[in-house]
């Protein structure tokens, strides 16, 4: 079978969520347990997330990104202590990358009142429109989400013979972090840039909206050594582990590279991925013998702390907590 043949498993979560049948919990758990284990990703229905909840977030992802230039950056993230708000174009290099990703992105996370652990938790930036518009499908959404995340971590906890209540031990007050992108038109990017470039995710789980028909990402197989495309399907989620789900499991479940590059000429792509991590200062629930005891933080601040500017103060409160 060619590469470009493959396609993700693509698992019904209706049998978990609603389940009808003896065994439909159990099907699902060893489905995801299995599509981890060999790919770190799969696709899925059966989400409980509405179309319409789908439909509004991508409206007011388009509505954001089409406000003037000068307007957007005056909500920029580097300007939140909560690192929340917009990051242009360009902005964003990883080591070993020739170009910035051609991306521009939004950030919100939980809507805490009080800034604690020099950021970690915070209020969000909303853009000066109309809440109709913006404020309340996006909080609406990511509500929807932040939801699936949890659900998924107790799916892929089971799939390890745990308990669903060890979720209580690493996710009291988890860091829930959701990230609306555009990429531009491929005409409107430099020869060999990326929308993202070749990554695998910092953390816990993902879960990503891609604008139905706007394909773009693409998945790494290591045994195959190739890019495999994932369409964009309406009402399909796409789902993926992180490096700190990788290092937790003990290698159980894997990370997987991937990257974006929009195929369209003359169009821009939206999508929106929901990260669910965990408690800042949460240590690896599956093992609590781990003598590595690395928590959320310090794992995020390790991925991330050359690639901003995070501060001093920010990085002592997080490496103290150990």
């Amino acid at each position: 079978m060619a590469v470009q043949e493959i396609q993700l498993p693509l698992i019904d979560l209706s049998g978990y969520i609603d389940p009808k049948s003896p065994g439909d919990r159990e099907r699902v758990i060893a489905e995801v347990r299995d599509a981890c284990a060999k790919f770190g990703f799969f696709q899925t229905k059966g989400h409980g997330i509405s179309l319409d909840l789908q439909k509004g977030l991508l409206n007011s992802i388009d509505t954001l990104f089409n406000l003037p230039k000068e307007e957007k950056r005056s909500l920029s993230f580097l300007q939140n202590v909560s690192r929340r708000g917009y990051e242009e174009s360009g902005m964003s290099l990883r080591d070993g990358d020739k170009l910035p990703d051609s991306k521009e992105a939004f950030y919100i996370g939980r809507e805490d009142p009080v800034v604690e652990h020099a950021g970690f938790y915070g209020p969000n930036v909303w853009p000066p429109l109309p809440e109709d518009q913006f404020r309340t499908p996006v909080w609406n959404y990511y509500q929807a989400t932040h939801n699936l995340g949890s659900i998924i971590w107790e799916i892929l906890l089971q799939g390890l013979g745990h308990p669903i209540s060890v979720m209580e031990s690493f996710a009291k007050k988890p860091m829930v972090m959701m990230k609306m992108i555009r990429y531009p038109p491929l005409a409107a990017t430099l020869p060999g840039q990326f929308g993202v470039g070749a990554h695998t995710d910092f953390g816990g789980v993902t879960v990503l909206l891609q604008q139905p028909d706007k394909h773009g990402l693409e998945v790494w197989l290591d045994d195959k050594e190739d890019w495999v495309p994932v369409k964009a399907v309406e009402d399909v989620y796409v789902i993926n582990c992180g490096d700190m789900i990788m290092k937790w499991s003990g290698g159980a479940y894997k990370s997987a590279k991937h990257r974006v590059i929009n195929k369209a000429d003359n169009e821009s792509r939206l999508s929106c991925a929901t990260f669910f991590h965990g408690d800042v200062f949460a240590t690896n629930p599956l093992n609590p013998d781990d003598p590595v005891k690395e928590t959320v933080g310090q794992l995020l601040i390790k991925r991330f702390g050359n690639q901003f500017s995070l501060s001093d103060e920010w990085k002592r409160e997080v490496k103290a907590a150990a």
